[in-house]
Parts: structure tokens; C-alpha cells; sequence
């Protein structure tokens, strides 16, 4: 029996540690949890299967709208925007509102007439806007999602994955304005025919620090949710596709995400570095990142990290701002953040051109 505990220890030993948030069993067909700022992977289950994504869509949407800087214009309400089935701002066909107040009624009540309002007035119809939202998706990298209509509702090659998604709010959430909207309560838009608006998104009412984004459902799709909460300096954005517990699913991970890990700071930007510069004026030249190097760590302490440098072999002149190096931070040795070291001054190199400098500056002086 000894025997046996003892070979029963060593294999839990060996066993890959898992932390909570990793153990944790979501009852969605996919999902997706990241640290935002890092991009670190705090959770994952499915997160490459094509999925539909209902009416998540309309991040997309409305981030190109955001991104048009077309936000004050007036938009006439087309006649192919009123009626759109499913959940709606309830539009009329010549309606003046401004394209911001669409963005509010698309985001807040998940309007599908605002999105179909939007895609013909940014790029003239629906389907040369699920041309734009393509192309947008091709530069945030999100290779495994593909666009057809601008609000969500069901068409077979109309689809994302968790981790495209999750990957999606954040990008969006990077953009200020789109931050605001989604974190709004409550909104009473202007024009001919006003609307008051409210946040369906009970997370912002429900969850510390609950910022965001987006809900969608349809009968192909099932309930699927982009979500995000920010504490301190941890910003967790997630998503579930075809989650019946929307809601408790997403706290339950936002939970498990803030517990399990802090943002651990291992170097700032106002470290120092001496570089030897061959040639140089000076001996040695000053440096220094150019930013600092913050990352989500486990709370146990279970996993190992170390900072490694890598300069370059200097030899005068250095400007000031030139890179001359890097600094990275290793995870269990592989490299998880590596950060660009800049010169902090201007070295000389020493010639004749240097003395003759010194030599006039001394006369004049």
C-alpha cells in the first residue's frame, strides 16, 4: 500500500499543473478567455470550431462604423432597414439619425434594422458591406471567420470561432469611442423620430468592473456572448458560442480569471542599461525599453519566469532612439513578451570632425 501511494504521488507530480480557471468545465460548445493587454490564453475550449455567431456580428459592424469617422453625419433610414426581423430599433423608412445614434441603438438593443441602416450608408449595400467587414477581419487576423450579413442572422457561411471573437472584442475595445458605447447603460438618441435605448448586456448592471460587449442569439446559434470586466490593471475579454448559461457562464470565467492570476510587473521603462560603443565619444551609452513588461502570472507562483537581454555590438555615431537591443520575458523558457531597447542619448563617434567640433567650442567658450 505505501507502494502504491508512493508511485500515486509521483504521478501527480508529474502531472502538468492546470490551474483553476483551466480545470474549469464551461457548458458552452466553445469558448474563450483572454488577459487583454497581454494576450495571454487564460482559457480555452473548442475555440478553432466555425461556429454561427448570431448577432455578435455587430461588433464588427459597428467598429467599421466607429472606424468611418463619419460619426456625425446624418443618416436617412432606407426602406430595406425597416422591418428586419428579430431584435430591432424599430426604424422608419426616412428617418434622420445620426450614424452614432445607430451605433448606440445597434450595440445597446441590438438593433438588426440599425445594421442593415449602417452597411447602406457606409458602403452602399449590404453585401459590399460584408466585403468591408471581410477585408477588416483579414487585418486583425481573425482566419477563421467569415461575414455575409452585418447583423448575425443565420446564414451557413456566415461564421467565427471563440477564439476569432474574443479576439475581435478586444481589438474593438482598444478603440476608445467603441469602448464608451459598449459600456453605456442607457442612451435617447436624436432626429425625427427619438429612441430611448437600453444596454442589454447585464453585465454592466451584474459584474465588478463589467465593461462590455456584445449578446447574440439565433435558433442556428444558440446563445452566444463576447464579454469583458476590467480590475486594475487586468483586462479579461471572453466569449462563449452556443452557451445556454450565457450569463453565469461568463461570470463563473471572469471569476476564475481574476482569481487565478495578477499582473506581475518585471520591468519598468525606466530601467537603465550601460552599453559599451566602440569609437564613441563616450564610453558607455545609456538605454532603456520602451515600455514596461507587465504579464499575468498564476497566483499559486507555480510557473517560472526569467528576463533575458539581447544587445547589439554598438559602434559610434548612436542616435538617440535608435534601437540597439531588446529585452524579453521567458515563461517556462519560451519567450512570452520581448520589448525594444532604445538608446537614451546621442554618442559621437571619435574622429577629426569630433576634435575640430571640441576644438571650436573650446575657443568660443
Amino acid at each position: 500500500m505505501r507502494r502504491l501511494l508512493a508511485v500515486l504521488l509521483c504521478a501527480l507530480l508529474l502531472l502538468p499543473h492546470m490551474t483553476k480557471a483551466e480545470q474549469t468545465d464551461v457548458p458552452a460548445q466553445a469558448a474563450y478567455l483572454i488577459e487583454a493587454n497581454s494576450g495571454r490564453v487564460l482559457y480555452a475550449k473548442n475555440e478553432t470550431a466555425r461556429l454561427p455567431m448570431a448577432s455578435t456580428t455587430k461588433i464588427m459592424t459597428a467598429l467599421l462604423a466607429v472606424e468611418s469617422g463619419r460619426l456625425t453625419e446624418k443618416v436617412t433610414v432606407v426602406q430595406e432597414a425597416v422591418g428586419t426581423e428579430g431584435s430591432s430599433m424599430y426604424l422608419k423608412a426616412g428617418e434622420k439619425i445620426s450614424l452614432e445614434d445607430l451605433v448606440y441603438g445597434l450595440m445597446l438593443t441590438s438593433g438588426n434594422d440599425a445594421a442593415v441602416a449602417i452597411a447602406c450608408f457606409l458602403d452602399g449595400s449590404t453585401s459590399a458591406f460584408a466585403d468591408h467587414m471581410n477585408a477588416r477581419a483579414k487585418t486583425l487576423g481573425l482566419s477563421d471567420t467569415h461575414f455575409v450579413t452585418p447583423n448575425g442572422l443565420h446564414d451557413p457561411d456566415h461564421y467565427t470561432t471563440a477564439r476569432d471573437l474574443a479576439l475581435l472584442g478586444a481589438a474593438a475595445l482598444e478603440n476608445p469611442f467603441f469602448a464608451e458605447i459598449v459600456r453605456t447603460q442607457y442612451r435617447r438618441t436624436e432626429g425625427t423620430n427619438p429612441h430611448t435605448l437600453k444596454n442589454k448586456n447585464r453585465l454592466l448592471w451584474e459584474y465588478e468592473g463589467g465593461i462590455g460587449v456584445k449578446t447574440g442569439y439565433t435558433k442556428a446559434a444558440g446563445k452566444c456572448l463576447v464579454f469583458a470586466a476590467e480590475r486594475g490593471e487586468m483586462k479579461l475579454v471572453g466569449a462563449v458560442l452556443n452557451c445556454p448559461t450565457m450569463w453565469n457562464t461568463a461570470k463563473s470565467m471572469l471569476d476564475a480569471g481574476f482569481r487565478d492570476y495578477r499582473i506581475r510587473t518585471f520591468l519598468t521603462r525606466d530601467t537603465v542599461f550601460t552599453l559599451p560603443v566602440k569609437n564613441g565619444a563616450k564610453k558607455g551609452l545609456s538605454a532603456a525599453p520602451i515600455a514596461d513588461i507587465l504579464y499575468p502570472t498564476q497566483t499559486d507562483g507555480s510557473e517560472a519566469y526569467s528576463v533575458e537581454t539581447a544587445f547589439d555590438t554598438l559602434a559610434a555615431p548612436v542616435r538617440a532612439g535608435q534601437q540597439v537591443g531588446s529585452v524579453s520575458l521567458l515563461l517556462n523558457g519560451e519567450i512570452v513578451k520581448t520589448v525594444p531597447v532604445v538608446a537614451c542619448e546621442t554618442v559621437d563617434e571619435v574622429g577629426f570632425a569630433y576634435y575640430l567640433k571640441k576644438a571650436v567650442l573650446s575657443f568660443l567658450e
